[in-house]
Order: structure tokens, then sequence, then C-alpha cells
């Protein structure tokens, strides 16, 4: 039976380590049979983890308390990137500057469960309200099956339908080289309150019945993550080859430029201090109450 891995964002830089280990061919080295898909948002890619019916999730590690509190019944794996990934673009003629949270109140901005929170706890940090000085909800047809949020997001602001959006990379890249979108924050690389890029990464996730029960694949889907990383790392071009199945032909001729771009950031290794600036995250997000400690969130091989 093939091992499910899913992701909420097809279309995107963000999850793209776990693409590439299952269509460049690193789970089969490893003996798994494995295969990518779409469920979104977060939250339900967690529920649906939670239940059973997929083997591994590549998402935001913070996303998972959702469906597991207090992260009772699942543990991260590994990262398949490092830092917080997304992208805060609003209208160029708004004419907002770089880092300037303050420019989005009133604005009507689009975030997906999940990923909403890195951006409603950076506006706190700023001294903005979320609820009451910014409009922050879904995208318009973003939850169809099938349909990347990011790619939404940045065909609603062309079309006017939102003033911002806070997605992944790709979305980032359409809307600015479109000329419609310009850039205020990029999370990884800084922008943003102090310490905002850790609030959350992107990992691989599993339940822990699985890794009580199949230890041996759980550690053999991390090494085809690992291998998929320093493949990208030292080849950006074969970014165009795990893409071609999945994305759009506009998309797929941006992708290797956006793999380029943050295969600095690709190392599967999850620190201490990763995961106690998530947890602080958490419990400032109301999502954790207590500190667990790093062996209850993240898994050690031979465990």
């Amino acid at each position: 039976m093939p091992v499910r891995v899913a992701i909420p964002d097809m279309v995107s830089p963000s999850y793209f380590p776990a693409i590439a280990a299952v269509e460049l061919g690193f789970f089969a080295k490893e003996g798994l049979d494995a295969t990518v898909e779409l469920i979104f948002p977060v939250t339900r890619t967690y529920e649906e983890l939670r239940e059973g019916r997929i083997a591994f999730v590549g998402g935001a590690a913070h996303a998972a308390l959702y469906a597991f509190p207090g992260w009772h019944g699942c543990r991260l794996l590994c990262a398949l990137s490092q830092n917080m990934y997304w992208f805060l673009v609003v209208r160029s003629d708004l004419r907002a500057a770089r880092g300037d949270l303050r420019a989005l109140k009133g604005l009507r901005i689009g975030a997906a469960p999940g990923p909403v929170d890195g951006l409603r706890r950076m506006l706190v940090e700023s001294g903005v309200d979320p609820d009451r000085e910014v409009r922050i909800g879904p995208v318009a047809g973003a939850s169809g099956s099938g349909v990347s949020f990011g790619m939404a997001a940045a065909k609603a602001l062309e079309d006017g339908a939102i003033d911002g959006f806070w997605a992944n990379g790709m979305a980032a890249d359409i809307a600015l080289r479109g000329g419609f979108g310009s850039l205020v924050i990029d999370s990884r690389r800084g922008d943003g309150p102090r310490g905002s890029q850790h609030y959350t990464f992107p990992a691989l996730v599993a339940a822990q019945e699985r890794i009580d029960r199949e230890p041996g694949s759980v550690e053999a889907a991390v090494r085809a993550v690992a291998a998929a990383q320093a493949a990208l790392k030292a080849d950006p071009s074969l970014a165009t080859r795990a893409a071609r199945k999945l994305f759009p032909p506009a998309e797929l001729a941006l992708i290797p430029e956006l793999v380029r771009r943050d295969s600095p950031y690709y190392d599967p290794l999850i620190s201490q201090t990763s995961v106690r600036a998530m947890n602080g995250f958490a419990r400032a997000m109301g999502l954790l109450t207590r500190e667990p400690s790093y062996e209850d969130i993240v898994a050690t091989p031979g465990r």
C-alpha cells in the first residue's frame, strides 16, 4: 500500500523537500512506495494524520497542536527547512514600506488557517490589533479540491478582492513579478518583530502510533527528506523534474529559482532552540499551556 504524504499547499516552495523526496525517488530508494497529495488547510491535514488516514504530514510545525493538543499523539521527525516561511504582500499602489506592519490597518488580508497565527502574532507584537484594526480572513475559492491557497491569494490580490495576503513564496513571487504586489514581510529572513522568524517552521510529522509500530519506515522517511534537501541544494534545477507533474507551466518555470533562494535553509535538524521558540509562540497563541520537553515533541531515531 502506498505511503501517503500530505501537504497543505502544493504549488509552493514551502514544502518542496517533501515533494522532491517523493517525486525524485528518494522515498523509493528507501523502500517506500510514497505518494504526495494536497489536503487543505493544514489544520485538516493534521486531523487526517490523527485519524490514521495518511502516514506523514509536511506542514507548519506548530499547527500540529490543533489536532494533537499538548503534543500528545504525534512528534516532529525533521525540518523541511528552517524558520517561518510565509510572505506578506500588499497592493503595490499602497506603497507600504518594507517591514511596516502598521500599514495593514484597515486592509483586507487573505490568510489560511494555521499560517494566519504567525501574522496575527506579529501584528500584536507591532502594536496592531488583528481583530479590530485589520480584516484578516480566508480567500474566496481557495478551499476547493486541488486549489493552491497561494495561487488563489495572488489572483485575488490581482483582481482587487483583497488588499494583501500572507502566503507562500510562489504567490509572493508572482505578485511581485506581476507588478500588482509589493513585499512587506519576508518572515524567514527576519522581517517583522525580533525573533518572529522562529515562531514556527515546516516539518515532517508522524503520529506516535506509526513511530511505535513502524520505526524503520519513519527513519527511512527522514532519510528520504534529508537526501532530497541535499540534492536540491547541490542542483536546484532538479526542482523542475520534481514539480513537472504537479505544477502549472508558469509556476514550473519559477520553482528552480525559488528553491535556489530557499536552499540555504534546507537543513533537517530540529534544534532545541527552535523548539523552545515554537513553544513560546504556541503559548502566546493559546495553543499550549505547558513546556513539554524536546523529547516529547521531536522523535529520536531508535526510540
